[in-house]
């Protein structure tokens, strides 16, 4: 059976996968999929699942936040900011779920702190301003 090398890539991690048969995933255009010798292409994947498929059967799921994905001379390079990849679809969803709970919480706290911060700076700008009035 043909194989390509899959590399996938974010911030933080790298994985080299070498016995890589299919890949299937969805762009702007809709789902598509690439199998071992496909002519040389690039896109940007959609923000959601994709899957891959390894030598012997075995499929695995990818969640991604949106990705870039480029095939060239039998390899395939996915590069995203941060990715997770199991063979069950449930352990994918677990896993998104207590991500996304996490991302979540620290959002409201960059909010709060945002929030602060705007408060603060109009109170120094009033406080700029009443100083001007009392100068002229």
């Amino acid at each position: 059976m043909n194989t390509f090398v899959l590399h996938l890539q974010s911030g933080t991690q790298y994985e080299r996968i070498e016995d890589a048969t299919s890949f299937v995933g969805v762009d702007a255009s809709g789902s598509f999929g690439i199998l071992a010798g496909h002519a040389r292409m690039m896109t940007c994947l959609a923000s959601g699942l994709a899957r891959f498929q390894k030598a012997g059967g075995m499929w695995r799921h990818l969640a991604h936040p949106g990705a870039v994905l480029y095939f060239a001379e039998n390899q395939l390079y996915l590069s995203t900011r941060r990715y997770l990849h199991d063979a069950e679809y449930t352990h994918i969803s677990a896993a998104l779920r207590s991500e996304l709970l996490a991302e979540e919480e620290k959002l409201l706290g960059m909010r709060e702190s945002l929030k602060h911060l705007e408060d603060e700076m109009l109170k120094r700008m009033w406080g700029m301003q009443r100083d001007m009035r009392g100068m002229l």
